[in-house]
């Protein structure tokens, strides 16, 4: 069956294109030049995004959410790829445990999901997991959740996962440094009497890796840094030439601790920081350093997250909210970047770094697109969530742009109705 998308701004080889999208057996067949002059209103139709940091909770957390809602949320939020963290239970450390997900998977989800394999057995940081056996089954290996606090662990999972060509995908986390932090360790902690998570405690660890990439040649990967110093050590990595990338949070992009509140919707690992490093990481995305933007999206049941910032569950969801903040407060109203910059950092390139199809809008690729309306105005509301998680720091925030279809394989996905 063959449907025309007809008068839509497409984003076409990098720029925005007044264009007519032919799709016909889940591939597009023809991007053409519209047939009519555009005026307003008018969609735009932007490549579907991936996302390299999902946490689906399914198996053994389906309380928290499932892969069923969770691929849903993120087809309301314009994405058609997703990669699936792997603090599950059980744990994806073998082939037959990650089967267990996988079964899942192919019955539930509505977009495309690529499972983490861990980097140790139960995340537990003593053993390396079957990476062997997983390699072909998974996008890359994480403990994610948990820093590996061992140096000669993470030297011998780097190596093993340079002979089967797959990234490493690093939770940087020093536990020593911790000290029952939950919220970053400044100003507002203090303040209110509560620990701090020092910035040590990630950009630590990245140092520490960085060390172990010259040494053993990996591709490495860091998730959601959070730190000025962290931005730093891997702009000189990338600037000597390492294999080397990274990820930032919307969260991190638009927050810091002076927006918070004694709430578990504003509680994660990392914790958001000062306004320095708010300005260290929006300068880490205009120079290239930062590669990506990944949500972190991690729901969990709302007695977890109702315990205020010492008792609560650390997590906050971010598939449907993503785009819009990132539109509204980076692109329309203060310009830091552009609307095809954005669109890059959500699509092409965290698909690129993570060999997933980053093909865009042209003629033969995949039908993986979204429908947005970026003249729609309206406040961030929770209970409207298709995801089951609902903490959010960004409830009541005014955003521009609503996503009106999703279109994964040349089907319809999401619709607004």
């Amino acid at each position: 069956m063959q449907r025309t998308i007809s008068d839509v701004m497409a984003f076409v080889n990098g720029r925005f294109v007044p264009s007519d999208i032919c799709i016909e057996g889940g591939s597009i067949v023809s991007v053409a030049p519209a047939a009519k002059l555009l005026s307003a209103p008018f969609l735009y139709a932007l490549p579907g995004f991936t996302d390299v940091h999902v946490h689906l909770r399914e198996p053994g957390f389906s309380y928290k959410e499932t892969i069923r809602t969770g691929t849903l949320a993120a087809a309301r939020g314009g994405y058609t790829a997703v990669c699936a963290m792997p603090n599950l239970n059980p744990a994806p450390d073998s082939v037959a445990h990650l089967q267990a997900q996988l079964d899942i998977i192919a019955r539930d989800a509505v977009i495309d999901v690529r499972p983490y394999g861990t980097i140790t057995v139960n995340e537990a940081g003593e053993a390396l997991s079957d990476m062997d056996g997983m390699a072909g089954k998974v996008v890359a290996f994480s403990d994610d959740g948990h820093g590996v606090q061992s140096g000669d662990m993470m030297r011998a999972a780097m190596l093993k996962a340079k002979s089967l060509g797959r990234l490493i995908a690093a939770h940087c986390e020093d536990n020593r440094l911790l000290r029952g932090g939950c919220i970053h360790d400044g100003a507002w902690a203090r303040t209110h009497g509560l620990k701090g998570i020092c910035a040590e405690s990630e950009w630590g660890q990245i140092a520490r890796d960085l060390d172990l990439v010259r040494e053993t040649g990996c591709a490495y990967h860091v998730c959601h840094i959070s730190t000025r110093q962290s931005v730093d050590l891997i702009r000189k990595a990338r600037a000597e030439g390492l294999d080397v990338s990274c990820e930032t949070a919307p969260h991190y992009l638009l927050l810091t601790e002076d927006d918070l509140r004694d709430e578990g919707r504003f509680k994660m690992n990392p914790p958001v920081r000062q306004k320095a490093d708010r300005v260290a990481l929006l300068e880490g995305l205009a120079d290239g350093t930062i590669g990506m933007i990944a949500t972190d999206h991690a729901p969990h049941a709302a007695e977890e997250k109702a315990k205020g910032l010492a008792g609560s569950a650390m997590g906050i969801v971010g598939l449907e909210t993503a785009f819009p903040l990132l539109y509204t407060y980076l692109v329309k109203q203060s310009g830091i970047i552009s609307l095809e910059r954005l669109v890059a950092l959500m699509s092409a390139a965290p698909a690129a770094r993570f060999g997933l199809p980053a093909e865009g809008l042209r003629p033969g690729a995949p039908a993986n697109l979204a429908l947005w309306d970026l003249d729609a105005s309206y406040k961030i509301d929770p209970s409207d969530f298709l995801s089951m998680g609902r903490a959010t720091p960004f409830e009541g925030w005014q955003v521009n742009g609503a996503c009106v279809e999703t279109i994964y394989r040349g089907e319809t996905v999401w619709h607004k109705k």
